[in-house]
């Protein structure tokens, strides 16, 4: 079982969708890992709450990890959908494993050590996700 003191290694860079490479990493604001799979119902009705969060607090970072997709292209339509503005990055079965996620949408924060801090599973409300990421 993942504890919330569960280091995230330093190395895992993934690829945004616009090829850009994107090292899973905390700087100096809590970073909120976003995992989500385009199917996934739950996520098409949370994500907008942590869009909103991110444009209105400049003190959180914010990546969604998309996982368990069959084509690039389902990515790209969720994002386009939801006119998402943080960065969006093809997740991979080794931060998948790494960090144990068994369902979406997934949240987990990371501080600046690139430590978990907290995560959880399932619809979060705006407030919900911006007080988890304090």
């Amino acid at each position: 079982m993942l504890s919330s003191d569960t280091q995230v290694s330093q190395d895992i860079v993934l690829t945004s969708l616009d090829g850009d490479e994107v090292s899973i990493k905390a700087d100096s604001k809590p970073l909120v890992l976003y995992f989500f799979a385009p199917w996934c119902q739950i996520c098409h009705m949370s994500i907008g709450n942590l869009q909103s969060i991110y444009e209105k607090n400049g003190d959180i970072d914010v990546i969604a990890v998309a996982l368990d997709y069959t084509e690039q292209d389902e990515v790209v339509r969720f994002t386009q959908q939801h006119q998402l503005t943080f960065p969006v990055v093809y997740g991979n079965e080794r931060l998948k494993q790494e960090l144990m996620v068994s369902g979406y949408p997934s949240y987990y924060v990371l501080n600046e050590d690139n430590t978990v801090e907290s995560k959880s599973m399932g619809y979060s409300t705006e407030l919900g996700i911006y007080l988890r990421a304090l």
